[in-house]
């Protein structure tokens, strides 16, 4: 493929100084890579900026650049735009032959709930009968087959050659996380998506959007007729009002308020899960029993039963498609112990999230709940305080552990999430070894405890001093307790 027909998919394209005849092989924004007839991406990003390191992009391989500013002591051609990133997804997707446009994409946006609702969307359309994608944070997968990823969102170049993979292999229907992250950075560029879903928007990532208002904006721009054709709300958030207000594509609301076009009512939540009826505009009522556990997990559902009316897909496939899933990776999810008391593996790692797994697992809890958690490294640090503070007031006991200290001091994470706790007066240990941690709740806990590991989820490592080492709490815990 010519960088002519690349550039022919930028709305803007300042300057091309060189041959833009030039025959484009690879696609890469990883300057360190040995390409052949690559295309390397030049912007500034939040640690560094690609433009100085095109000379090494050069030297291994690339035959042109695309820039925001032009380098002339490169001979090779350079694509001169206004923004470096947005030009990326729609090269991206133009490589490889717009796959998206070959399926119909669902795009789920929000603080939480993101990844069980799109495990939960896709089970549903697999009921009605569709070929399933699933993009997001515990891997990509192609019907039952998992692909690894390593971010929510893959960056786009990632994301065009998964979305190849799957159109390739006959998929129909991808059901993605969209991460605020995604939005904000572009890399949704030029796709369009059947469906748009927004649940809910709390405190997370203001390390990188710096204030609430910010983040709102970046979820609140996927709701835009250039990027969805249709969306879904969640009407007990109080945010969707802002979002819906001239909203200039149709759209469904869900919740647990009958003035929705589907709502829920008769919950009923125990420690095996959670049963419910859904009502379709008060005519079509449908009782459900949920494998997965937990009020929230009620939204999850309406969530993805909400996108599947926007496909038309009957309530007696959501029905099937709901009750199918039996877990989520990470997410409520009850490890197998046989031991007196349970243990659940969540990956809550904000206030609101920790907040809701407490409350949650309060109601089943027959002796003490004891809530294990800690915070990231390099990420919001006004949400540590908050943490310590939910955990000590919700929690019978708490023990405040690592998280990813990724290169921060650990020792600090935990001071400040310290801060919080003690304006609860609830009892809490600090243990900085996340896997001493864990033998220690082991050893506490008696007969009816339920003890929470909050904040790792399905993730398979411990993120220090810049290192990743192995850490699967499912592992860790199976070890442990065979040592006991």
């Amino acid at each position: 493929m010519t960088l002519t027909t690349l550039m022919q998919e930028l709305p803007e394209v300042i300057v091309c100084h060189g041959d833009a005849a030039t025959e484009i092989g690879e696609l890469t924004a990883d300057s360190r890579k040995l390409v052949k007839k690559g295309l390397f991406f030049c912007f500034a990003g939040e640690r560094f900026d690609a433009h100085d390191y095109a000379g090494q992009a050069v030297s291994n391989g690339c035959a042109a650049l695309v820039v925001e500013r032009l380098l002339p002591e490169l001979a090779v051609p350079q694509v001169l735009v206004r923004d470096g990133r947005a030009a990326m997804a729609r090269i991206a997707a133009a490589f490889y032959g717009h796959p998206a446009r070959q399926m119909k994409l669902l795009g789920v946006t929000g603080t939480k709930g993101k990844t069980t609702a799109t495990y939960l969307i896709k089970a549903i359309c697999e009921a009605a009968g569709y070929s399933c994608g699933l993009i997001g944070t515990t891997g990509n997968m192609i019907g039952k087959e998992t692909l690894k990823s390593e971010l929510t969102t893959p960056d786009p170049i990632e994301m065009q050659r998964v979305l190849r993979r799957m159109a390739d292999a006959g998929v129909q229907v991808v059901s993605m996380e969209v991460s605020a992250h995604a939005l904000a950075l572009r890399k949704l560029e030029g796709m369009m998506f059947e469906a748009a879903v927004y649940t809910n928007l709390s405190q997370d990532h203001l390390d990188f959007f710096g204030d609430m208002e910010s983040y709102f904006q970046a979820k609140r721009s996927f709701f835009s007729p250039d990027k969805t054709h249709n969306a879904s709300f969640n009407a007990d958030e109080e945010t969707t009002a802002r979002i819906r207000e001239d909203l200039p594509v149709p759209s469904v609301i869900y919740g647990i308020r009958e003035n929705c076009d589907l709502f829920a009512r008769d919950i009923e939540i125990s420690e095996d899960g959670v049963s419910f009826v859904m009502s379709l505009r008060s005519m079509h009522v449908t009782p459900v029993s949920l494998r997965l556990t937990g009020k929230f997990n009620v939204y999850n559902a309406l969530a993805a039963a909400s996108v599947a009316l926007i496909l038309g897909i009957d309530m007696e496939c959501v029905k099937r498609g709901l009750e199918a899933v039996a877990s989520v990776p990470g997410r409520v999810e009850m490890l197998d112990t046989h031991t007196p008391y349970r243990m659940i593996l969540d990956y809550s790692h904000s206030p609101d999230a920790l907040e809701n797994i407490l409350r949650t697992v309060r109601e089943f809890t027959k002796g003490r709940l004891i809530a294990l958690f800690g915070c990231g490294g390099d990420r919001d640090q006004a949400k540590r305080p908050l943490m310590g503070r939910v955990g000590g007031q919700l929690a019978d006991f708490c023990i405040l552990t690592s998280d990813n200290p990724r290169r921060e001091d650990p020792y600090a994470i935990l001071a400040s999430m310290e801060e919080g706790i003690r304006e609860t007066e609830g009892p809490y240990v600090v243990i900085e070894n996340r896997r001493d941690a864990i033998q220690y709740a082991t050893q506490i806990a008696r007969v009816g405890d339920v003890i929470v590991l909050a904040g790792k989820g399905h993730e398979t490592y411990q993120e220090i001093q810049g290192v990743k080492y192995p850490f699967d709490e499912k592992v860790v815990v199976a070890e442990l307790l065979a040592a006991n």
